[in-house]
């Protein structure tokens, strides 16, 4: 199987009230972006990486790869308005493959059983997803008052990477375009034609670095770990 990684890094991350960008933040040493792209330079099952960036980081994020060695970048592209957008101009980008994988740039904690295991479900399924069980008591609001309590049992909270066999996401993604839907996530664009996603477990690790306490957090678990690109947490 042919298997490409397109790495979304396009958002201004406006929330982590930085004049620095978020994945050019400083994280154990090495910026959020390098341990992303790392995580997928040591997975063997990958065979190319594209990078979905702003205009303004090209140049950064160049420089990154050549200092630390990142080899299986084939494209840098730019993104678009949204995340559908960004990820959109990355499958053009892919080309030819059978499988592909959507990541945040902003998950550097993900790691290689993850990562993996994604890729055999997605072959399987046509369609995986990194998850996690809802740890908290889940509601639904309106203006302001609870209305209902959700049933945690039956909630995950939806990570990445997503993957899928590449026709069914170039499919989705161009009826998305076609009927003017937008979704923030691959796998709603998926099932809203009746595809299937399977759950693949994931870490409560993999987090995704949004805020400043993100950054702390990340750090403690990369020192404690001594992390080199997994913590399983959950079984």
């Amino acid at each position: 199987m042919h298997i490409i990684a397109i790495i979304l890094a396009a958002g201004s991350g406006t929330r982590m009230q930085s004049e620095v960008n978020k994945h050019l933040l400083p994280l154990a040493g090495k910026p959020v972006i390098v341990h992303t792209l790392e995580a997928f330079e040591r997975c063997t099952a990958i065979d190319a990486i594209v990078l979905v960036t702003s205009a303004e980081n090209i140049g950064a994020y160049q420089a990154l790869i050549a200092e630390h060695g990142i080899g299986k970048v084939s494209r840098i592209v730019l993104g678009g308005e949204t995340r559908q957008a960004s990820a959109h101009n990355g499958l053009r980008a892919a080309g030819d493959c059978d499988i592909v994988l959507l990541h945040d740039g902003a998950r550097p904690l993900i790691g290689q059983q993850e990562i993996e295991a994604v890729i055999r479900d997605a072959a399987e399924y046509g369609g995986a997803v990194v998850a996690v069980p809802a740890k908290d008591t889940v509601v639904r609001a309106r203006e302001g008052f609870i209305e209902a309590q959700l049933e945690r049992s039956v909630l995950w909270q939806v990570q990445t990477p997503q993957g899928f066999k590449s026709a069914i996401i170039r499919d989705a993604y161009a009826a998305a375009a076609r009927d003017g839907v937008q979704s923030t996530d691959d796998t709603g664009l998926v099932t809203r034609l009746g595809g299937r996603v399977k759950i693949t477990p994931g870490s409560y690790a993999n987090i995704k670095i949004t805020t400043s306490e993100d950054l702390v957090i990340a750090e403690v678990l990369l020192r404690k770990g001594n992390y080199s690109g997994g913590m399983h947490f959950y079984a």
